[in-house]
């Protein structure tokens, strides 16, 4: 005998199930998070929505988006309801991408999200859009299945919208430091971004960065150097101390004499107790008849960078020009 045709009550119910079943797959994917769209292509409607979250089953995370959990949302969770939030092509980026890349330091509470100019009126709480003209949509890589603005456009973006231009240098600084990027490689990406806001600025960091500077503190030396006539030093030279420890020395200048003087430039975790008392043992450890090891601290190089400049040409520091009256 063939097989039975099923009863319209049976088509029903493989019907349910194989929605079910593709709610699951995607809501697997998206860490339980769908938007309102995506169900009503997979053939669920708005009455059936106000029906779970009536029961309890799932939760209204937005206007636009739903969850089948009902718990507090997860950070991951929160970067998806943020990208489900828009209706059009969507990527993270910002701090958001750049922590997802592997940046640490620069952690924001806040999600960024990438869209297009043509989205009008989305606002949606502990979430920042960015709206752009440009072809973001080339510049979207995956991680953990989010779609993530690419680490060059994120960083340089980025630099470009934070508040000041030191803190513009201390991110670029941090994303090479890190490891993320190459400086060289964010240089060449710069043509890409043509009116990109602070790209003179941009350019002249970056520059610096690709010279050897790994902080903005190092960058600030260079700044000096520039301002107040010295020749700029070698970076991150690498140092053998007494005790046979490998080092790196933030800059050096070779006098004539034979002598070298380096110049250590502390931030502000140098403040930490034990840092401290670490930072003093590295300097005894560095010093030799030969070489002569000197701090500054960020603050000087931004406020009294003159006589910075004057204490290291006072110890021989060669000079490009005489230091000004």
């Amino acid at each position: 005998m063939g097989s039975r045709e099923p009863s319209d009550v049976e088509a029903s119910r493989l019907a349910r199930r194989a929605r079910e079943d593709a709610v699951a797959q995607v809501g697997a994917r998206q860490s339980g998070l769908l938007a309102r769209r995506q169900l009503r292509a997979l053939g669920v409607g708005d009455d059936v929505v106000r029906r779970r979250v009536a029961a309890g089953r799932w939760a209204l995370r937005s206007a636009t988006v739903v969850s089948t959990t009902t718990g507090p949302l997860s950070d991951e969770q929160r970067r998806w309801l943020a990208l489900l939030h828009t209706p059009h092509t969507a990527a993270l980026a910002g701090r958001t991408a750049l922590e997802l890349h592997g940046l640490r330091g620069w952690e924001s509470t806040t999600v960024t999200v990438v869209v297009g100019t043509n989205i009008q009126g989305r606002h949606l709480d502990g979430v920042e859009f960015w709206r752009t003209r440009r072809p973001f949509d080339q510049w979207i890589c995956h991680r953990s299945r989010l779609p993530v603005l690419a680490v060059e456009p994120a960083a340089l973006l980025l630099a470009s919208r934070v508040p000041s231009p030191r803190s513009a240098g201390g991110l670029l600084a941090a994303c090479v430091q890190q490891r993320l990027v190459p400086a060289e490689r964010l240089q060449s990406w710069l043509p890409r971004l043509p009116e990109l806001r602070r790209s003179t600025l941009i350019a002249a960091l970056l520059e610096d960065i690709a010279g050897g500077a790994h902080s903005m503190g190092e960058i600030d030396v260079g700044d000096m150097c520039r301002e107040h006539g010295l020749e700029p030093p070698r970076r991150q030279v690498r140092r053998t101390d007494s005790a046979g420890t490998r080092r790196w020395t933030d800059g050096e200048w070779d006098l004539p004499d034979g002598r070298v003087v380096a110049l250590e430039v502390d931030g502000s975790f140098h403040r930490d107790v034990e840092q401290w008392i670490d930072d003093m043992a590295r300097q005894r450890r560095l010093v030799d008849p030969m070489r002569l090891v000197v701090r500054c601290s960020t603050i000087e190089l931004r406020t009294d960078s003159a006589q910075v400049a004057a204490d290291l040409a006072a110890l021989g520091v060669p000079q490009t020009r005489p230091a000004a009256a």
